[in-house]
């Protein structure tokens, strides 16, 4: 049976019930009603933005785009964005969906840290960050009513969420802070870790190898 919270509807579908039941295994609460919220702010906010995307793509796009935080799926050497992006398009080519949805999906995650670019790119793509901005920051809250929000928080609650999702991703990269650089999880381990010396964009410039 269809799920419909505030008016939008999570598919009943066997791609849909396999990815929530994935996401649930290896995400705790705080990142399973974070996901849920963040399709459901991007389904609200694309529908009054024109913004239609194939519905199950777009839930496996949010419900993987942390996936790359839990220890089930993160690695060491690469961005945790990008851990999430693999087992999201590896999902969905092992589900049967072609490789250029697949590819929008695993774009969606991918850069769903990486603001401006996904707005320029297929609805897929881009509401997931719509969504990710919505959720964690605030972003354009105005462009929801009051019952919708209401409905979404009741269905999906966050409590105390500002200062979970931020040990969270402290917790889950500071291991690997090296993949951080030039993406705004840089401003979360200086936040925690006032001593950490990031590496500095202008200096790489000015210090690498060419003569001049």
């Amino acid at each position: 049976m269809t799920e419909t919270i505030a008016g939008a509807e999570i598919p009943d579908t066997a791609l849909v019930r396999v990815a929530t039941d994935l996401d649930r295994a290896a995400a705790d609460d705080l990142l399973f009603d974070h996901s849920r919220r963040v399709y459901l702010w991007g389904t609200l906010k694309g529908r009054r933005r024109g913004l239609v995307a194939d519905p199950e793509l777009f839930y496996v796009n949010a419900m993987f785009h942390d996936l790359g935080l839990p220890e089930r799926y993160r690695t060491a050497g690469q961005r945790f964005e990008l851990d999430g992006a693999d087992v999201a398009h590896d999902f969905l080519l092992s589900h049967g969906y072609p490789a250029a949805d697949a590819r929008k999906v695993w774009l969606g995650i991918a850069l769903h840290t990486t603001p401006g670019v996904p707005d320029r790119l297929a609805p897929e793509t881009a509401l997931v960050t719509v969504g990710v901005e919505t959720d964690a920051l605030g972003f354009h809250l105005e462009q929801l009513t009051p019952d919708e929000i209401q409905q979404v928080l009741a269905a999906h609650p966050r409590p105390d969420f500002k200062n979970r999702i931020l040990k969270a991703f402290h917790n889950r990269m500071k291991d690997r802070q090296g993949t951080t650089f030039g993406t705004m999880n840089d401003d979360v381990l200086a936040y925690f870790e006032p001593g950490l010396v990031r590496e500095d964009f202008v200096s790489i410039i000015k210090n690498n190898d060419w003569p001049e």
